[in-house]
């Protein structure tokens, strides 16, 4: 693996961010999910320690203790000169449904407009793609998914909504991404995620990691009113495939 060159610094008392190039680039994200898997189980092996991966940095936080920073940097140092070494951590794909109704579309007909598109056609662009979970954040359990086409590109509203539903899926820029739970938010909604995102009853409350794979299919309204059923009975599972197995 070539690895990108980092920089070390420290974040705080109880924090050290790691960086790599400012630019959204895959091997630069598979190159900090290796990284975090290697740090967890050869230099930071306290369960103390969390760790927030997330487009071009990792963030070391250890919250009940203060950090040496200058050991802290070195033995990261160390770990990145042996990366090329190190084993690619397994990752997945979800295949998520979305109802693109217009009673959960409310701004399905607006994108369309603005793009010189049907709306059957910004659905088979949305659908059509495969997204790369690049962070989470914002929200417990908001993906930021990258690889929107280029046709789809449509700014952030120019005035935020007070309230978006939750499981909502919208764009905004060069991403996409569903709302977990009710909140504000200023994307482009043109859909609704039946598969609940984020459940903070679990020991997993997010089933998604950075890194990962997204991909959407439509479905009708009547079985996105049954798959919500299944989800709050517990019985219903998102279709998931083994990726660099």
């Amino acid at each position: 693996m070539n690895s990108p060159e980092i920089n070390i610094k420290p974040f705080g008392v109880h924090s050290v961010l790691i960086e790599w190039p400012n630019e959204v680039s895959e091997h630069i994200l598979e190159t900090i999910i290796c990284f975090q898997t290697y740090i967890r189980s050869n230099i930071l092996t306290d369960k103390d320690w969390e760790m927030v991966p997330s487009y071009n940095s990792l963030l070391l936080v250890n919250r009940k203790r203060t950090i040496d920073f200058e050991n802290t940097s070195k033995d990261i140092n160390v770990g990145y000169s042996q990366l090329k070494e190190i084993k690619k951590p397994v990752r997945y794909l979800w295949r998520l449904p979305v109802s693109y109704d217009l009673d959960f579309g409310l701004d399905l007909e607006e994108v369309a407009k603005k793009l010189n598109k049907s709306i059957s056609e910004i659905i088979a662009m949305h659908t059509g793609t495969t997204y790369t979970v690049y962070s989470i954040g914002f929200l417990p359990g908001f993906m930021y998914l990258g690889g929107l086409l280029k046709d789809l590109e449509v700014p952030r509203k120019a005035t935020p909504r007070p309230k978006v539903v939750k499981g909502a899926v919208g764009i905004a820029g060069k991403q996409t991404g569903i709302y977990p739970q009710e909140s504000p938010g200023g994307w482009n909604i043109i859909g609704n995620c039946s598969v609940p995102i984020f459940d903070a009853t679990k020991e997993n409350p997010c089933f998604v990691n950075v890194g990962d794979k997204i991909e959407f299919y439509e479905i009708s309204r009547a079985e996105y009113d049954l798959h919500k059923i299944e989800a709050e009975v517990g019985i219903y599972k998102p279709e998931k495939i083994k990726l660099n197995a």
